[in-house]
């Protein structure tokens, strides 16, 4: 069986577009980064850097998967860049 590499075009700037978008799920959803933070179990301060490093810090794919259900937001969203 013959393997050869494909093309794809990978986003660098994936945990930029995630951090947004779970600032801008947060506001629609009209709750506190405070309120987020105790919801998914983790302290305020990470939530506030989660948002405002813009990408700086990440976050596992556990604490995503939390934010998507406190947000009610699918966890593909997190991913789509707003043009």
């Amino acid at each position: 069986m013959t393997t050869f590499k494909r093309d794809f075009k990978f986003d660098n700037d994936y945990m930029k577009i995630v951090s947004m978008n779970i600032k801008k799920y947060r506001k629609l959803a009209g709750i506190t980064q405070e309120q987020l933070a105790v919801d998914i179990g983790l302290s305020y301060d990470f939530v506030r850097r989660l948002e405002f490093k813009k990408g700086e810090i990440g976050c596992s794919i556990d604490t995503l998967y939390k934010i998507s259900v406190v947000l009610n937001q699918p966890i593909g969203n997190f991913f789509i860049e707003e043009k």
